[in-house]
């Protein structure tokens, strides 16, 4: 893990700490524009658009001429200890807090605050990271209770 990522600080990825796990079948789209705070993980198939050329399609659409595409260009930030499920996507300038939850499959657009489970398409905040763990812990008592 700590090869991959010495890898992705040299082609431009901001990490501010260590994350836990970042699956190398993550797309990044623009390394210089995304930020990773300590303890992330990022699983499978998960996907990270900093760009959104949806403008240029519109701005046709109303008769423009344009000499090339024209695009959104906007940072993504995640806080830390926050997990990213599978196949899930980030879209320009989303900011995931920090012991946040995200689902499989979720589509995040715009702010998710500390301390959220964030899930579905489109994304929403279905409940509190902290209030959800103490319920879970409450049920450790019925499974094996080995956390590395």
């Amino acid at each position: 893990m700590s090869f991959y990522l010495n890898v992705l600080r040299l082609v431009g990825l901001n990490l501010d700490g260590k994350p836990r796990y970042i699956s190398l079948k993550v797309r990044f789209d623009d390394f210089n524009r995304i930020y990773l705070s300590d303890r992330v993980v990022i699983s499978e198939n998960v996907v990270f658009l900093t760009h959104d050329y949806s403008l240029t399609t519109a701005l046709l659409a109303i008769g423009r001429v344009l000499e090339t595409d024209v695009a959104f260009l906007k940072d993504i930030k995640v806080g830390s200890n926050t997990f990213i499920g599978l196949g899930a996507i980030i879209l320009p300038g989303s900011v995931i807090g920090s012991n946040v939850i995200v689902g499989a499959g979720t589509v995040v657009r715009g702010y998710i605050p500390d301390n959220s489970i964030y899930i579905g398409n489109p994304g929403k905040v279905v409940a509190s990271t902290t209030e959800k763990a103490i319920v879970w812990e409450a049920s450790l008592e019925r499974f094996d209770k080995r956390i590395d």
